[in-house]
């Protein structure tokens, strides 16, 4: 048998705090979601402002990079580069989400919603950092 470390919810607040933290420093109001490696949802949340459709966008994110172990702008540069197959899978290639890799192995993702795509992803990023 394998051990894997899991997220807990002291993990996910604090990586959402993070989050939140570069949001606010950029002036950015967006949707923040950390997910599970299943991709289920573990930690939200709608900053003020934020635009109503990041509200389920974000969490889709998340799950994207989670399940697939990638970040979704790679997702989002296939499709865009004509693997239009693609869009069959069950994720939202949309750049923003990021796996959470822990010992080589995905444990969850977190999903950013709100600004452009590499802003979002800048808001993800910071929340990674915060686990370490």
């Amino acid at each position: 048998m394998k051990t894997i470390k899991q997220l807990t919810l002291e993990d996910v607040k604090k990586m959402g705090a993070a989050a939140e933290a570069e949001a606010q420093e950029q002036g950015w109001a967006v949707s923040v979601a950390i997910a599970d490696a299943g991709g289920h949802l573990l930690w939200f949340q709608r900053g003020d402002g934020a635009p109503a459709m990041s509200a389920t966008i974000a969490p889709d994110k998340a799950r994207t990079s989670a399940i697939s172990g990638r970040v979704s702008q790679d997702l989002e540069d296939m499709v865009n580069n004509g693997r239009t197959a693609a869009l069959s899978m069950p994720i939202v290639p949309l750049g923003g989400g990021l796996p959470i890799i822990v010992d080589g192995v995905v444990i969850g993702g977190i999903g950013v919603s709100g600004v452009l795509p590499h802003q979002d992803a800048q808001v993800a990023e910071a929340g990674l950092k915060a686990l370490d």
